[in-house]
């Protein structure tokens, strides 16, 4: 076993990929694209892309079909392939509206990613519509006025303002082409009052974040999903629009739907006819929209959601991780003392390292992270603090950060000091109790708050705990030996003996 010296442990830097791929498991569809990086640029290697309706598989009490999952595992089985040989850290899938929503999505995740062979990060609507904006400004032109991005998924719509490559308002609302179809057009049927029901029904919500998205707060709008493509497309073939999608346009496509009776009968207008189903539920948000935010012009622009996701996980091969710049404006912002969360952090990353028969560089990330954020609950309170910092992580809007990872780092900061038994069920293999050890023992070792001169210490996690300190340096800190022996106590009562 190493000593650990003060300093942090480096970790060996990878290899950028030369090849990332991101899976996207929508609402409406499950898509799979791999790019290749040049310098700073992705260029589009190969796209696939399976309507599977997903978001219309949920059951009346809101739980996942056994067909629907069925279809989602076959659909996982068939991108896997797909994705063999390229290394996990260059892959990213991410799951939207219809994993935050189904009741049952929590147990049906561990075999959605079995299935893939990759994790799977369920985000939020605000993650989602942050990178729908990156990947949006990455394929527009540069300018310096401020533009609004819209995005209407199978489940959720999400609406963006922003400048240059930094989001500056974002909001997610529970709007999308297929749970709006499955409401107001069930039966396929297109009649004038289902599309006024539809319409006002996402007017109402729009219209609260109307003040802070309208017109006044951009110059240009965009719109950046399938069912964007789709309208712009029909609105410019059928010459009811001389670019894009406008009011006018959406009003003459609106009577040809009407007209038409059925869904089904609208496939000849489209250029992908499988989209034909949940179009009247896609055109109702836009028009509610373009109708509440007074938009008088909507370029479509492809692939945000993807695009962004695969430049997020370019910027984390190449340290530019946009979870750490929300680590840190977070301790800034909670006003953490940010000296003594240092110490704590370098020195349990190094714990962590030392202390893991299996070590994982993202583990020790994470480890580092929590350590930095661990009091950020004395915002609250500095009464059980670490309970508050967990509530915080596990609630924040967290850019960068999927719903697990922020799962992740609350259930760390809750371990960081107190009775084991409430993080108990976490612990489920050695590197989870090394990683808990790890940030125990450096906010305890800090107890002071001050700089001191730390022993060497010998340590290791597996079945039992091995640690070992100098009884001089003990015998000269009578207070760290003290606490000691109560976190060994905490460890055995939790089932893990703790040998000298």
């Amino acid at each position: 076993m190493r000593h650990l010296p003060t300093t942090l442990v480096r970790l060996v830097e990878r290899v950028r990929p030369q090849t990332l791929a991101v899976v996207d498991l929508g609402s409406n569809s499950f898509r799979l694209e791999i790019g290749r990086v040049e310098g700073s640029q992705i260029f589009s290697l190969d796209t696939w892309r399976e309507t599977i309706r997903f978001g219309a598989g949920m059951d009346a009490k809101g739980n996942l079909t056994l067909g629907a999952r069925k279809t989602a595992l076959a659909c996982l089985a068939r991108f896997r392939e797909r994705l063999s040989g390229l290394h996990p850290s260059a892959v990213r899938a991410v799951a939207t509206n219809t994993f935050r929503v189904a009741r049952n999505a929590a147990s049906f995740l561990p075999q959605a990613e079995a299935t893939l062979g990759f994790p799977i990060d369920v985000i939020g609507g605000h993650e989602e519509a942050r990178l729908i904006y990156l990947g949006a400004a990455h394929v527009l032109p540069a300018a310096r006025e401020s533009r609004l991005v819209i995005d209407i998924g199978g489940g959720s719509t999400e609406f963006i303002v922003g400048r240059g490559m930094v989001p500056q308002r974002l909001a997610s609302l529970k709007l999308g082409c297929v749970s709006m179809t499955s409401m107001f057009f069930p039966t396929g049927s297109l009649r004038a009052s289902a599309f006024r029901k539809a319409e006002t029904h996402a007017r109402a919500q729009i219209e609260a974040i109307a003040r802070e998205f309208g017109h006044e707060h951009w110059r240009e709008a965009f719109a950046s999903s399938g069912t964007a493509l789709a309208l712009a497309a029909i609105l410019e073939e059928n010459g009811w629009s001389t670019g894009g999608i406008t009011p006018g346009g959406l009003a003459r496509l609106r009577r040809r739907m009407i007209d038409a009776g059925r869904a089904d009968r609208l496939a000849p207008l489209l250029v992908k006819p499988e989209r034909a189903p949940v179009l009247a539920g896609g055109f109702a948000v836009m028009a509610a929209a373009v109708a509440e935010l007074r938009v008088e012009r909507i370029a479509p622009v492809g692939g945000a959601l993807r695009l962004g996701v695969l430049y997020d996980l370019l910027g984390r091969t190449e340290q530019r991780d946009t979870r750490a710049v929300t680590v840190a404006n977070l301790s800034a912002r909670y006003h953490i003392d940010r000296t003594h969360a240092g110490r704590v952090a370098a020195m349990a990353r190094a714990l962590y390292l030392d202390a893991s028969p299996a070590p994982d560089d993202q583990h020790a990330q994470f480890v580092e992270w929590a350590a930095l954020l661990h009091e950020i609950g004395h915002t609250v309170s500095h009464l059980g603090f670490h309970k508050h910092s967990a509530y915080i992580l596990q609630n924040a809007d967290m850019p960068g950060f999927s719903a697990q990872e922020q799962r992740y780092l609350a259930t760390l900061a809750l371990s960081c000091r107190g009775n084991l038994a409430k993080v108990l069920p976490a612990v489920r293999n050695a590197d989870d109790a090394a990683q808990m050890l790890a940030l125990r023992l450096a906010v305890l070792f800090h107890h002071a708050r001050r700089t001191i001169d730390l022993p060497r210490i010998a340590i290791r996690v597996d079945q039992s705990i091995r640690f070992h300190v100098a009884k001089q340096w003990l015998t000269a800190h009578p207070l760290t030996a003290h606490l000691l022996d109560l976190e060994r106590a905490q460890w055995r009562a939790a089932g893990r003996a703790w040998k000298a």
